[in-house]
């Protein structure tokens, strides 16, 4: 099987070996991987702060970059997730509305890409450590994914999975939410980690680095006990790849 990747641009900045994790599981698995450099933001920060001009012209380009009829497999639930539900919207109506329609059913969150698509939940991973999983919003909400990660998580050998409470609450981060209600986001922050500290992991695993971002934050200023690590690359690590 022959996918495109699509690299979230935040993943592009600041965490590119998780990119690079998700091309070696691919690859591992036996999947040939395709990536256009050209590829740029989805517009989703644009049109979550209300500029849905912009937003279009950067849709338009997503939909060009990714139209290859080949699955599109992304690293973000909620980039996927916003093109899912709102393309719908900006582009009714318009010469791109079909164009959107046809990449729509391409589009996969790499675990629901691995379990349900390549039908691969056992990686031969292992990976000694207690964690504690964080069910993101833009995830459960938005892309609506189920227990596709845990399931691959299960199957991690000398993993522990230690569910903490109210797994599926915000964690503050919200984009431009965090920047522009800095106390709330922060106390939302710090009641997620309280509840990820009491199950005793040493991890909190996300499908979404956004997430995992905001609260590194928290722990690193607080000098927390905690890491935070994104399932790309617990998988990649416990594979041998990373």
């Amino acid at each position: 099987m022959q996918v495109d990747i699509f690299i979230p641009c935040f993943i592009d900045q600041i965490y590119p070996e998780t990119g690079f994790n998700m091309v070696r599981i691919l690859e591992n698995i036996g999947v040939k991987v395709n990536y256009n450099p050209s590829q740029t933001c989805c517009g989703q920060m644009a049109f979550n702060s209300g500029f849905w001009e912009e937003a279009r012209e950067l849709g338009i380009k997503f939909i060009q970059d990714f139209n290859t009829g080949r699955p599109v497999v992304g690293l973000s639930a909620s980039c996927i997730g916003y093109v899912e539900n709102y393309f719908e919207k900006l582009y009714y109506n318009s010469p791109w509305h079909l164009e959107n329609r046809k990449l729509r059913a391409n589009l996969y969150e790499i675990t629901d890409f691995l379990v349900n698509k390549m039908k691969v939940e056992d990686l031969g991973a292992t990976f000694p450590a207690k964690v504690t999983y964080h069910d993101s919003c833009a995830a459960l909400r938005e892309y609506k994914l189920g227990d596709e990660p845990r399931r691959l998580l299960n199957h991690v050998k000398g993993l522990e999975i230690i569910e903490m409470k109210k797994t599926d609450e915000c964690c503050g981060f919200g984009g431009t939410f965090a920047v522009k209600h800095e106390a709330i986001s922060t106390a939302m922050a710090e009641q997620k980690i309280a509840h990820a500290l009491e199950t005793g992991a040493e991890y909190i695993v996300s499908t979404d680095q956004s997430c995992l971002m905001h609260l590194s934050g928290f722990i690193e200023k607080h000098n927390i006990n905690l890491k935070t690590i994104h399932i790309v690359d617990l998988l990649a690590k416990g594979m041998g790849l990373a």
